[in-house]
């Protein structure tokens, strides 16, 4: 027996390489990308452990020349779905019993091969298959899945040591198990790490995953599914089933030990999962814990005490970087009249020396958008303000799909404050400004709260503490992750623990003590060291 009490104590985020030139993590990026864009890869399904061939092909293509195709994928059908189900329940008292220091071993294990063998293999996937610059897919995968993982592991243990008191002549503790059946995690193209952390985290504290990758991410999901297995992940803890949302959903919520639901995406499909659990509740054997992610409509909101250059520079990495692509992504500023001169000239500069092109070309600052359909969505949103009366196109605007989804950073002046690209969500490198009166501040301010439904990340610049502190007040629940005098993207796991309310999701904050919890069904333990022998009570006697 095992008898020593393991610590794990809080440990430090992971290094982010630079890619300068000269330095050789540059050159061993570049091999990747090289070795990897050299063939075409099968990606089967994976299930209990096993490859699983449908036969059904689609196909992954670099969204910067669609014409590259990465791999072939087999899709589901109902029968695999089921096999998926029935592999992780087969897996679950196995996982469920293991002691958490083996499960964190394994954890612990995956993040040191992402730090090390697979670094770049998997950094070069994520570039090439969801068109992500250098830098990007560094902090995405392998930085921030690593951090999730080692992170992860401090913060279950602080969770298990979370104890009751003991009374007189008992003792109490509390047992946190793991849910009493299967999680189906739905995971985003945007970040390969969310794809990692929406089933390891669930896995970590004792639950077994139906696994439904994004189509357009399937490329470096697929390079984390085998690490994970050569981590010694057991066979069915986490089940790799590419294909249909529909199908996969509706075959997993109809389940009787669907447990719970994890994701990151939509509205659209996050509200009808949720319909359809809620119409399922009384065939379940528990409440489903239900946890997600879906979206924003971020903002940076400029005093006019702010500092013009250090505004422009987070106004043009915060909406552009990944081409807009992140649930943080600023896409709405609102800006006060005495500064916005200044803002034009120095955004329009920059603006103008951005490259933009493939991934394997490091120069590039933007990449392509994901795929047509995004393509399509966004050009209609440019098409629009070029027609309307109360906005105009001030910078981009211009799109090519001919070789790759390519759109221009776009800029959008708008007069009213609702328009329509101030309030839905878009998804693209377009950022809507709304120029305001300085003296309307307060005002304004009340606007930026009411104007959107989402509320995920947002950013105050001002130098005055007075504004600040207004802000403060006024965007209390305009943002799950709120940033003074920084842009609102790039939460760091264990300094900021990201989610948002509203229509932006359940605020269960990934890369915090928070969303580990939500896996959990604790159960409490009572222990009578001194048994009663008399049923009588003092206040009995009679004397």
């Amino acid at each position: 027996m095992n008898n020593a009490i393991f610590n794990y104590p809080m440990p430090q985020n992971e290094p982010v390489n630079s890619y300068a030139p000269g330095t050789p993590e540059r050159a061993a990026l570049k091999a990747a990308i090289k070795e990897l864009s050299s063939k075409t890869i099968d990606i089967p399904m994976i299930i209990g452990g096993k490859e699983v061939r449908t036969g059904k092909l689609g196909k992954v293509v670099m969204p910067h020349n669609h014409k590259h195709v990465l791999a072939t994928y087999h899709q589901c059908t109902e029968k695999e779905v089921k096999m998926a189900i029935d592999a992780a329940l087969k897996a679950k008292k196995m996982w469920a019993d293991m002691p958490f220091v083996d499960r964190a071993s394994i954890m612990l294990k995956i993040a040191d091969l992402l730090a090390t063998k697979y670094r770049y293999v998997v950094n070069a996937a994520t570039m090439l298959g969801q068109s992500k610059s250098p830098y990007q897919a560094e902090i995405d995968t392998p930085c921030e899945l690593i951090d999730f993982l080692r992170f992860n592991v401090h913060f279950a243990q602080e969770i298990y040591r979370n104890q009751p008191i003991h009374g007189a002549l008992m003792l109490n503790r509390m047992e946190y198990r793991p849910l009493e059946g299967f999680i189906l995690s739905v995971t985003p193209f945007n970040f390969t790490a969310i794809a990692g952390n929406l089933n390891l985290a669930p896995a970590l504290m004792g639950n077994v995953c139906v696994w439904k990758p994004s189509t357009t991410s399937l490329f470096s999901n697929y390079f984390l599914m085998k690490v994970f297995q050569e981590a010694g992940l057991p066979d069915g803890v986490i089940n790799f089933v590419p294909g249909s949302g529909n199908l996969i959903g509706t075959v997993c919520t109809d389940h009787r030990d669907f447990a719970g639901f994890h994701f990151t995406g939509g509205n659209v499909v996050f509200n009808s999962v949720w319909e359809k659990i809620g119409k399922n509740l009384a065939n379940y054997k528990s409440y489903p814990k239900i946890v997600g992610e879906t979206g924003g409509k971020d903002f940076i909101f400029a005093h006019e005490s702010a500092d013009v250059e250090a505004l422009c520079v987070s106004l043009l990495r915060g909406a552009f970087e990944y081409q807009g692509q992140k649930c943080s992504a600023c896409s709405r500023a609102y800006i006060p009249e005495s500064l916005w001169k200044d803002v034009k000239t120095r955004l329009g500069k920059m603006l103008k020396e951005l490259k933009m092109g493939g991934v394997e070309n490091f120069s590039n600052f933007v990449n392509a958008v994901i795929d047509e359909p995004s393509f399509d969505n966004c050009m209609n949103y440019i098409e629009h303000a070029k027609k309307a009366k109360d906005a105009e196109i001030i910078f981009g605007g211009k799109g090519n799909k001919k070789k790759g989804y390519f759109i221009e950073p776009t800029v959008i002046l708008t007069t009213n404050p609702k328009y329509k690209s101030m309030e839905e969500e878009i998804f693209g490198p377009i950022l809507t400004i709304y120029v305001y009166k300085n003296a309307d501040y307060k005002k304004t301010l009340d606007l930026c709260d009411t104007t959107s439904p989402y509320a995920l990340t947002g950013s105050i610049y001002a130098q005055d503490r007075e504004a600040i502190l207004m802000a403060d007040e006024k965007l209390r629940y305009a943002a799950g992750n709120y940033y003074i005098n920084c842009k609102c993207t790039g939460a760091v796991v264990g300094q900021q623990p990201f989610g948002g309310a509203r229509s932006s999701g359940t605020n269960d904050k990934a890369g915090s003590y928070l969303n580990l919890i939500r896996w959990t069904s604790p159960r409490t333990i009572k222990e009578q060291l001194v048994l009663p022998t008399d049923y009588k009570y003092p206040f009995m006697l009679k004397k």
